[in-house]
Formats: structure tokens, sequence, C-alpha cells
């Protein structure tokens, strides 16, 4: 007790005093992702149930929005170190509100849907490096920890009561709703409107990246392992909408997603220190079997089994996402901002393939009357897939690590002090 106690009043000092742009900044970090996860977890019911899109058609769009929301960061950090933190964040906005309003017309042009979708994508990659370095821009190395942290916490504090706020209305009511995201996200970019700017950082860093190319110092295990996490979890991510819905309710779905976000709000910072002590070996069989097990679980199609899929799915992906930046950053010499940029197209890369077949595999499944075989396919890749990271395990070389130090665990110097968030 005297320990967390500790932590708690460390983490409090390092935090504080925060300045205005700084609290408007972590506000921000909660209500953007509440705005855009009271919309984007449903799209795949929107799209198929709303608007009658097959559902290897709403595969192959969610599959694109996913690789340019998460490859496309390796472009927003790029952008942010053209033309400065505050005007990239207020361009990304922009775009990211009109592709909200987009996705209110396409409820009388359909087919506006999928631009307004890919448009809200775009937003996002452009959005997220400029606001982790806006955020963390000025504070000393030993707090930056914190400021990640809170960042981080706010962010799935959105993500989890978004979908609680929404899951009533998406399908009853998606115009009202629609229009309330809008109005939301046009009060946000206003606001960073009036953030003060910040002198262009880094111009030897961004030098770097021109010259030695965005994927030069690549750390390949780690970036194949993210990418297939990512491909086997936005099985979960992209087609527990429709599965649940249909067994359960918008609302319950809702339930199910505040779950898997409050785990992630309370387990990750608590775990982060195991986590990042844990062999990479070790780390990469645990997260594999949360999320078979979890996947596992889902096939039962019941309330009580999407509730304990989703947990022991989120539980591995706590891992797994963790470490693989984690590791990357300890095996790659290139400058962190460049490492997250190249974890983000292996996750993009990821996310795409899962909503490629996913799709195809989902529809047959729903065509045949056996969903619950989906589940149990992706379980069993999330068993057979994972060995064949171990050929690469023993092709790259790995940074030596001191006498008596665990395989893949982090020194102090390996991240600067910095965990990075999710």
């Amino acid at each position: 007790m005297g320990e967390r106690t500790t932590r708690g009043a460390s983490l409090r000092a390092s935090l504080f005093p925060l300045t205005g742009p700084l609290r408007f900044l972590l506000l921000s970090s909660f209500l953007i992702p509440l705005g855009s996860f009271m919309v984007l977890p449903f799209m795949s019911v929107f799209l198929h149930e709303r608007l009658g899109m097959g559902l290897g058609t709403v595969g192959v769009v969610l599959a694109v929005a996913s690789l340019v929301q998460f490859s496309g960061g390796i472009v927003g950090g790029a952008l942010a170190d053209r033309i400065g933190l505050r005007r990239t964040m207020l361009w990304a906005l922009v775009v990211r509100t009109a592709g909200f309003a987009g996705l209110l017309l396409a409820l009388r042009w359909p087919p506006l849907a999928i631009w307004a979708l890919v448009l809200t994508c775009c937003g996002a990659a452009l959005y997220l490096p400029a606001n982790k370095a806006y955020l963390v821009h000025g504070v000393d190395d030993e707090r930056r920890p914190a400021f990640l942290s809170a960042g981080n916490a706010a962010l799935n504090a959105g993500m989890a009561v978004g979908p609680l706020i929404a899951g009533p209305f998406v399908l009853s009511s998606p115009g009202w709703l629609f229009a309330a995201v809008t109005a939301l996200f046009l009060a946000v970019t206003a606001g960073h409107a009036r953030l003060p700017g910040t002198p262009a950082e880094h111009p030897t860093g961004s030098q770097e990246t021109v010259s030695s190319g965005l994927l030069a110092g690549v750390a390949l295990l780690p970036f194949a392992a993210n990418a297939l996490a990512f491909y086997l979890y936005f099985h979960f991510q992209h087609f527990l909408a429709v599965y649940a819905v249909e067994r359960a309710s918008s609302a319950f779905y809702s339930v199910v997603l505040l779950l898997c976000f409050t785990l992630v709000i309370v387990v990750q910072p608590l775990a982060s220190g195991l986590i990042r002590r844990m062999p990479y070996a070790l780390a990469l069989a645990v997260g594999f079997a949360g999320l078979a097990a979890g996947l596992a679980v889902l096939a039962a199609g019941t309330r009580a089994a999407l509730l304990t899929g989703g947990a022991l799915i989120t539980l591995g992906d706590i891992v797994l996402f963790l470490k693989n930046d984690l590791e990357a950053l300890r095996r790659s010499p290139r400058s962190d901002a460049v490492v997250f940029g190249q974890q983000r197209l292996a996750a993009g890369l990821g996310a795409c393939a899962s909503g490629v077949l996913g799709g195809q595999v989902y529809g047959l499944g729903e065509r045949a009357g056996h969903t619950g075989w989906f589940w149990l396919l992706a379980a069993a890749q999330c068993l057979l897939l994972p060995p064949l990271l171990l050929t690469l395990r023993r092709r790259t070389a790995r940074r030596p690590v001191p006498d008596g130090d665990h395989e893949g665990a982090l020194t102090r110097d390996d991240t600067d002090g910095r965990i990075p968030g999710r």
C-alpha cells in the first residue's frame, strides 16, 4: 500500500502544475476519442445493416480505413516536422470534422460513407504524432512518462465512454448522432486554433528521416510481430459489432467495449513494469495465447462469452502492443519518432489484412449460418502463425544485453526513461 501511495504521489508531482494549453490538450485527448468512438466501432453494423453493403465489401472498406489510420501516422510525423505541431493538429481536425459531416450526408447519399470514413482516418493519422509531441514539448525526460501516461489514459477513457453513449442511437437515430459528433469536433478544432505555437523542433532528426528513409533501421522482428498481432486482434475489432449486435444488442456491445478499455486503463499502467522486464519470447507467447483463448471463447456467442472473450483478448493485446513497441525502441538505431512511425505502419498492414481476409471469411460463415467458426479459425491462427516469427528471431541480430539481464529486457537508457502509449 505504501509503495502504491508513493507511486501516486510521484505521478502527481510529475504532472502538476499543468499549464492551460496542456490541460486543454489532455481534455482533447479524451473528447476526440469520445466523439470518434461514438461512431467508428459501429461502422461495420452501420454499413452492413443501414446502408446494405455486403460483408465482403464492408471488410475491404474497413481494411482500407485501418491502413490509412495506422500507416498514415508516419506521414503525420513528417508533416509536423515541416509545418509545426499546432498547425498539423489543426489541419488534422479540419479533415476529421469534414469526415464526420460526410457521414451525416451519407444518410441521403450512401456511397459518400466510404469517403467520409477514409477522411476521418486520415485526420486521425495526421493528428496523433503531433498531439504526442506537443504534449511533451518542453517537458524534461524524467516527467515525460507521466505526461504520456496521462494522455494515454485520457485516450482510452474516451474510447471506453463513446460507445456506451452512442450504442442505443447508432441504428435508431444515426443522423442526430453524426450531427452531435460533428459539432463536438468543430468545438475541439476551434480550441486548437487558440493553442500557442511551438518553434520548429529537431531539424537534425528531420534531415535524418529524409536522408535515411522512413523504413531504414527497422527492427524486423518487432515490426513483424506487431503486424501479426494487429492482424489477429482486428478480427475482434472489425467484426465483433456485427456478431454481438445479432446475439445481444448494440447497448451490450458498448458494455463489452467499456470492459475492454477499462482493462487497458487500469491494467496497462500497473503491468507496464512487468511487461518491460519480461523476456520477449515469453511476452509473445503470453500475448498470443491470450488472443487465442479470447477468440475461441467468443465462438460460444453468449453474453458471458462476449464479456469473457473480450477481456482475454484485451489482456493479450496489452502485453503484445506494449512489448512490441518497447522491443522496437531497444533494437532500432533510429529516433523514437521514426520507430513509432514504423510500428504504426506494421499495425496498419496487419489491420488491413484482417479487414480484407476477415470480411470474406465472416461473410462465408454468415451465409452458412455458422459465424462461430470465424472466431475458432482466428483462434487457430493465433496458435499456428506466431511460430513463424521464430525464423525471423534466428535471422535478426539482437543488440547485446548486459550479463544477467533477461532477453528483451530494457534498461533506462533504451527508452530515455519513457513508456510509450498504447
